[in-house]
């Protein structure tokens, strides 16, 4: 094999039996034209073909995505064993694909059969990209003892429940998105031969209307395993047992993992942000080795783009240039420090953030909104000197850091199901063709009667509330985990709220109407609203407090901008639909119209709590 540098290794598939008997398929790469060592072994396990290209793995001055092969040259060449391995029922290895739930036992097996080679020197270092990150937590896990490191990028279930199958209690239809995508690739639909008749084509916008949808009778029945494992994703709606299982809940198993390094990236448009940080402060408070901590304005896994969705945030923003020359040295440069081959110093303080904002906010040669930002690097997360500071719903649709006096007022809406708030960005990836992540205009398109396409603010909509602050007087920068308490009512048994946090640009020459950037957002599905285990109907009309929380934002709202907050009860294709019914089993396509109230005033203070950033 021949990496993009010239580097030659061999590469030699091999099997590596699970305790069930299964045989996973691997390539091994290692130095010159034998398998000698021993040697530290660098392992990726992947449901997406272990030569395969990966869209992430981009490289300055390639126009295309390096394969696996390239990949493991490089690494090769600086005196590592690398393992790249098709995890179970995926790619040329045996047994049946179980999305998330063979990795924990599988991984363990491998690690401790890789560990026990004579080209492996005892010291197994995990590497990979969103569900090759959950395959490190999930094995980490069960404690493997030849484990010696773990770069996860973008994943890594802290709790599936709460990020990256649900969120407050909704069903993130990504996992929807992703089935239909990947199931094509399945051994068993390529061998049934139907693959491509059946989902060329597809339209999947069509098909999601069409949610929840009946065993038997969906597009994935053809590979009845893929149909069973995301519905049984879908049926078990409150936290239980079964999102407590390894590979889906790292949160309860921190202590028995192994006391390496590690380090936990992901970006301010992932969907896993809230993971990373979860993963990180667990682990930096609980091990004594090193914990690493990286967060840029990314969407998944695109570190090498200055830009997401329509926004730009300036030539530093990618990890090239700033943290390494490439991916492929930021990576190697980590894993020698950790593994005390060298002496890189890859990152200067256990976090690094990206401050996002601060640009002239016109448009750029690319056509996207230039917000900017600049890197921060800190001990901690959230850094010491943030401050909870809470900004208050005021009549007449305002923001305020000031308690209103006046007596309780409300803002109500219809929320309709069949009518749903559209997804307009955000932490999102495996959404396309449907819905794509990252910054947007905070505006709502549609095809208008005179067959042209309108964009329409999203706060015009009669379905959705705004409140926002007056010009802002100063910069204020929001870093850490923003949270929501509302006090509402609805006219139904259950229903949701959404809320967003938007950094509103006054109008300019670029944006004469304004830029309404999306920074972060949240769901509750109100059933939950006193714990995710045991759901409650709500009195119909009766007020509660709910809290809201968001994943970890850092932002500087510029002087002259406006803080926004949107609320609503959808962000479909998102999220699944709440359908305002009571029993709600999941099946039921059935729905109500619910009218939905937000109070605020000195005895209900609605109110958004932010995380203030004032470094000294």
């Amino acid at each position: 094999m021949v990496g993009i540098d010239g580097s030659k290794c061999l590469r030699v598939p091999i099997e590596v039996p699970m305790r069930d008997g299964a045989i996973l398929v691997a390539d091994l790469y290692a130095p010159g034209d034998h398998i000698s060592g021993p040697l530290p072994v660098i392992l990726e396990r992947t449901p997406y073909g272990r030569r395969n290209a990966r869209a992430a793995e981009r490289h300055p001055g390639v126009d295309r995505p390096l394969t696996p092969a390239e990949v493991a040259v490089h690494f090769v060449s600086r005196n590592f064993m690398v393992v790249v391995q098709d995890c179970r029922g995926r790619g040329d290895s045996g047994g049946i694909f179980v999305k998330y739930l063979c990795e924990g036992e599988d991984g363990f097996d491998t690690v401790q059969w890789i560990g026990s080679q004579g080209w492996c020197d005892g010291r197994v270092v995990t590497v990979g990209l969103s569900y090759g990150a959950h395959a490190q937590a999930a094995l980490a896990s069960l404690a493997p003892r030849f484990l010696a490191g773990m770069f996860m990028d973008c994943g890594g279930f802290a709790s599936a429940y709460e990020a990256g199958c649900r969120q407050g209690g909704a069903f993130e239809m990504k996992q929807v998105t992703w089935a239909l995508k990947h199931i094509a690739k399945s051994p068993e639909a390529l061998d049934t031969g139907v693959a491509e008749a059946m989902f060329k084509g597809l339209d999947v916008q069509s098909w999601l209307k069409l949610w929840p949808w009946p065993r038997g009778k969906s597009p994935l029945s053809v590979v009845p395993s893929y149909e069973d494992y995301l519905l049984k994703q879908h049926e078990h709606a409150k936290f239980s047992d079964y999102w407590r299982q390894v590979g889906l809940y790292a949160k309860g198993y921190y202590s028995q993992f192994p006391d390496v390094p590690s380090l936990h990236m992901s970006g301010w448009y992932d969907p896993y942000t809230a993971t990373a940080v979860d993963n990180f402060c667990a682990l930096s408070a609980m091990k004594t080795s090193p914990t690493f901590l990286v967060l840029g304005p990314w969407t998944h896994g695109a570190r090498s783009l200055s830009y997401s969705g329509d926004v730009d945030f300036g030539a530093l923003s990618t990890l090239e240039g700033y943290f390494a020359p490439n991916y492929l040295e930021f990576r190697e440069r980590w894993i020698s420090d950790q593994l005390g081959r060298g002496s890189c110093h890859s990152l200067p303080t256990p976090v690094s953030f990206f401050l996002m904002g601060g640009g002239d906010g016109q448009r750029t040669d690319g056509g996207r909104l230039s917000h900017g930002g600049s890197w921060v690097h800190s001990l901690s997360w959230p850094p010491a000197e943030v401050d909870l500071e809470s900004w208050y719903l005021q009549p007449g649709g305002g923001l305020s850091p000031s308690l209103s006096s006046l007596p309780r007022q409300f803002a109500e809406y219809d929320y309709d199901p069949r009518l749903p708030v559209p997804t307009v960005g955000g932490s999102i990836t495996s959404g396309e063709p449907v819905m794509q992540g990252g910054a947007f205009d905070q505006r709502w398109s549609f095809v208008g009667s005179n067959g042209l396409v309108q964009h329409v603010p999203l706060e015009v909509r009669d379905d959705v509330v705004c409140f926002e602050s007056e010009p802002l007087t100063e910069d204020l920068a929001v870093v850490g985990r923003p949270k929501m308490i509302l006090w509402i009512s609805s006219s139904t048994l259950d229903t949701d709220f959404v809320w967003k946090l938007i950094d509103v640009y006054p109008p300019s020459q670029s944006y004469p109407a304004g830029y309404a950037m999306n920074i972060s957002d949240a769901i509750l599905r109100c059933r939950y609203r006193n714990g995710f285990e045991v759901p409650e109907p709500m009195e119909p009309d009766a007020v509660y407090s709910i809290a809201i929380e968001a994943p970890d934002v850092a932002n500087l709202f510029c002087r002259g901008h406006r803080i926004r907050v949107l609320i609503t009860s959808s962000n479909f294709p998102r999220f699944d639909l709440n359908r305002n019914i009571w029993p709600d089993d999941g099946r039921s396509r059935a729905c109500n119209v619910a009218r939905n109230r937000v109070y605020f005033g000195a005895s209900t203070p609605s109110r958004i709590v932010l995380p203030m950033w004032r470094p000294d």
